[in-house]
């Protein structure tokens, strides 16, 4: 389709139809995307004092990714189908009161009037209105409960209200009647992406960003999920999408340099083979060896039972056992030295124990430490991160340093900013920070 077809399209269909429409949407997100930029550029030049240009100059921008420019020309508009796009402007500026009022004026207009009413249930329920926007859902009857946005609104509602399972239960729903209903696919996604069900969610995130348009943020959940596969191509892909769309995006910004940093890294398959071998030996038992009677069962009194214990200790502690004397001493340092070990060399490594003492805690405090790091509503790297940390609650967060963090996979400066971030709210903070 090249620049004066969409111009025709624009400037000379009586209405645009469904069809007209998928296709403006299609063209404005696939390789026609520059010949559709320009004609919408030519129909706003022409259209002066001509309302009916103005409002088709403003949807094509919509389209576009520019909904402040949407605005200024669907502002004002008589037509319902103006109204319905400067309400889809308004709600992706987060403008949801003034998203319900053009809204409830397209569906009065007549414009997909059941649709309409839907959609302006979801600003409700955004403004925190739940009651008021299941009766507006329901409000649609018979009619709206064969649209696919039906269940996504209700499920959206059952969400909000901590009914999870409930949620989902609409949410496929609403994807069982329409396979391409992207809002839906982006909240199952995410569902099972909480759930630990990656691989579904990559799939979910692959099927709301099949055709256009596309969401910034399944593109970035994707992204990362991908990172989290060390598929770093497609996540760059996913990235460097967003920024087309968003130029200055800033968690894609952020997300493309991590992959930039991780193409750096190289993969040293002899070390990679010696560390195997050095937690082989590590976790080998004390018992394979041969040690004295009187030394075996001193180490057993005190609970040490691998190579690796022996390097998590020190000599002075070792001494301090019962019938632990300095022959038993010299015994164990010659079968250390002998598989290249000495006695307490990863004792800096030690698991340290916590420095909240929570029996000096107020209740308060003690409840809120005690809370799983679900609470911080975290991105998906972060909670990846916190998975592989094997951190549960917040009083283990707190109890990390940044530099802890930091030495996870994939665990960058964005991630670490993030949890502070969330941290603040809850008024913590990292240990050291």
């Amino acid at each position: 389709m090249q620049n004066q077809e969409f111009v025709t399209i624009l400037r000379d269909a009586p209405s645009l139809s469904s069809e007209e429409m998928r296709n403006l949407l299609t063209a404005a997100a696939g390789a026609n995307a520059s010949e559709f930029r320009r004609a919408v550029e030519d129909i706003e030049q022409q259209s002066g004092d001509n309302p009916s240009f103005k409002v088709r100059a403003g949807i094509g921008q919509f389209f576009l990714g520019q909904p402040h420019r949407a605005i200024e020309n669907l502002e004002g508009c008589k037509d319902g189908i103006g109204h319905f796009y400067l309400a889809h402007a308004y709600y992706t500026l987060g403008q949801f009161e003034k998203a319900e009022k053009e809204f409830e004026a397209a569906a009065t207009a007549g414009y997909q009037a059941t649709e309409s009413t839907l959609r302006r249930a979801g600003c409700l329920r955004k403004q925190g209105k739940l009651d008021e926007a299941e009766k507006a859902i329901r409000s649609t009857g018979g009619d709206g409960a064969r649209l696919a946005e039906y269940s996504y609104q209700m499920g959206c509602i059952l969400a909000d209200r901590g009914d999870t399972f409930g949620a989902i239960e609409y949410f496929e729903r609403s994807v069982d009647m329409d396979p391409h209903h992207q809002r839906a696919l982006f909240a199952l996604a995410v569902q099972n992406s909480r759930h630990g069900d990656d691989e579904e969610a990559i799939q979910l995130y692959e099927r709301c960003l099949s055709r256009p348009p596309f969401y910034l943020g399944a593109l970035l959940n994707l992204g990362l999920l991908y990172e989290d596969k060390e598929n770093y191509l497609s996540a760059q892909y996913c990235f460097e999408r967003v920024l087309k769309y968003d130029p200055n995006n800033e968690r894609a910004l952020l997300y493309l340099k991590d992959i930039e940093a991780t193409s750096d890294m190289y993969y040293d398959e002899e070390s990679v083979k010696q560390q195997q071998k050095m937690e082989q030996l590590l976790n080998r038992p004390v018992t394979d060896f041969e040690l004295s009677v009187r030394s075996r069962n001193c180490l057993a009194t005190m609970g040490i039972d691998t190579l690796g214990d022996l390097t998590e200790i020190s000599e002075q502690e070792l001494l301090s056992g019962k019938n632990f004397g300095e022959t038993s001493l010299v015994e164990v340092r010659e079968l250390m030295r002998t598989h290249g070990l000495t006695i307490g060399q990863y004792l800096h490594e030690k698991q340290r124990e916590p420095n909240v003492e929570f029996r000096d805690l107020s209740p308060e405090e003690q409840a809120k430490l005690a809370l799983p790091v679900s609470e911080l509503n975290l991105s998906v790297r972060s909670r990846k991160c916190m998975n592989r940390l094997g951190i549960a609650t917040l009083g283990e967060l707190v109890n990390r340093t940044p530099d802890e963090l930091l030495s996870a996979k994939n665990f960058g400066v964005t991630s670490l900013n993030e949890i502070r971030d969330r941290l603040g709210d809850h008024g913590l903070k990292l240990r050291n920070d």
